[in-house]
């Protein structure tokens, strides 16, 4: 009985295929063309103009961007600060606006609406309708420069506003601001970004 010899080769060894398999397949990259690249470049440069219009658009028309002057709104806000704002004419009480003087934009905070009457002791207590005015973001009363006579009744379609600093502020107490009509209002402060130790919501 012819038996039946089988070659003893050891273990398998896997092919050149296997091989390259383990290995991971070669890849390989077409050669982009000049034309291609240049189209490419086209479409960055698009997509960057696209998004910087719209962040130009945002800043100027809804969310502008301004920075701090002076110390009348110490210490909610100081000099240097940068701050976000959203554009409108509505605000309410407490409010910190911007608004243009001349040809200067102020901050100060919204202390009376239209119709509102509006009373200061000598000691800078306010009143606003006879009540009152608490006001924990002050860190000291003052009369400050007053040359307004009260009780004063805010006009229709405009504010009055007081910087935090009562001492060093130029606001509605004083003839040369007065009562700041609707339409020169800038908008309402939302928030200090800069520099880092103030980042936050402005109260």
């Amino acid at each position: 009985m012819a038996e039946n010899k089988m070659e003893n080769r050891g273990p398998e060894q896997p092919g050149q295929e296997e091989r390259e398999t383990a290995r991971g397949r070669p890849s390989y990259r077409k050669k982009r063309t000049l034309k291609e690249y240049l189209k490419m470049l086209r479409t960055v440069c698009a997509t960057l103009i696209v998004a910087a219009a719209a962040v130009v658009l945002l800043v100027n028309f809804v969310f502008p961007v301004m920075r701090i002057y002076g110390s009348s709104m110490s210490a909610t806000l100081v000099d240097g600060d940068i701050v976000v704002a959203h554009k409108t004419t509505k605000l309410g009480y407490g409010d910190v606006c911007a608004f243009y003087s001349g040809s200067r934009i102020l901050c100060k905070r919204v202390i009376g609406l239209a119709g509102d009457e509006i009373s200061m002791d000598e000691d800078g207590t306010v009143y606003v309708n006879g009540k009152a005015l608490e006001e924990p973001y002050l860190k000291g009363k003052s009369l400050g420069e007053c040359d307004v006579e009260f009780p004063l009744t805010v006009p229709e379609n405009s504010y009055f506003v007081l910087g935090d600093n009562r001492r060093a502020s130029v606001d509605s107490r004083n003839n040369i601001i007065g009562c700041v009509p609707r339409e020169q209002v800038v908008g309402k402060l939302l928030f200090c970004f800069l520099p880092l130790p103030s980042m936050g919501k402005i109260q």
